[in-house]
């Protein structure tokens, strides 16, 4: 049976755990589930996930949902290593505390920003909701101070978790400029990340062309 991933290719947890699918090199059938559409509310989609969240996994039965759960579960099935997601505790903990760093902090300091743009008619952001965008960044920069990457010397599931919501990030406008190691990590996650820039590259063209259209100026400029 294959796997299929539900997926909206404009949200960033998607296209985690999509990422992490591709690194991987699996094979795995999209559904798309169209946020916009609000078909994440259907009563097929509700039976199998009762959060209604996206994205969701079925791999031959076993529904996940949540993409950093669905990621670690990927690595940990299908990796031919645990370079993605160690199984040596200290090392597995360090990229855990990344992965809740961008599921606690910085995505969700995206989402509000995005949502009340996106659905609630709002045509600019509010100034702290900004700084606690730029503030987040701060810290992911100073993650990447030691090594370049964000939870340890190499590529792990945090690194593809983090950079896609901060590609996502730059795509909506906001500026960089200020984190040269953000800037140089996301060039290596797009280099070094099999298939990590392609399985991106349109979805981030989209959520640029989304954000101007709900604007009139860059909204999200420091």
């Amino acid at each position: 049976m294959p796997i299929v991933l539900y997926h909206f290719p404009l949200s960033p947890p998607c296209r985690t755990a999509l990422c992490t699918a591709k690194a991987l090199g699996l094979d795995v059938t999209i559904k798309i589930v169209n946020l916009l559409a609000k078909e994440h509310l259907n009563e097929d989609y509700v039976k199998m996930n009762p959060e209604h969240t996206i994205p969701s996994l079925d791999d031959n039965g076993l529904i996940i949902w949540h993409s950093h759960a669905i990621a670690t579960y990927l690595v940990s099935k299908y990796g031919k290593d645990d370079s993605l997601y160690p199984v040596d505790p200290a090392k597995r903990v360090v990229v855990d505390q990344r992965l809740y760093f961008d599921a606690t902090t910085l995505f969700p300091r995206l989402r509000a920003t995005t949502f009340p743009l996106m659905f609630l008619g709002k045509t600019d952001v509010e100034p702290d909701k900004k700084a606690a965008i730029y503030e987040a960044l701060g810290i992911l920069e100073k993650y990447l101070e030691p090594t370049g990457w964000v939870a340890g010397d190499h590529v792990t599931v945090a690194d593809i978790a983090c950079a896609v919501t901060t590609a996502t990030l730059q795509a909506m406008g906001v500026v960089l400029d200020a984190y040269p190691k953000i800037r140089e990590w996301l060039e290596r996650c797009n280099s070094t990340i099999p298939h990590f820039e392609e399985a991106n590259k349109e979805a981030l063209k989209d959520v640029a062309e989304l954000i101007k259209s709900k604007v009139t100026h860059n909204v999200y400029a420091p």
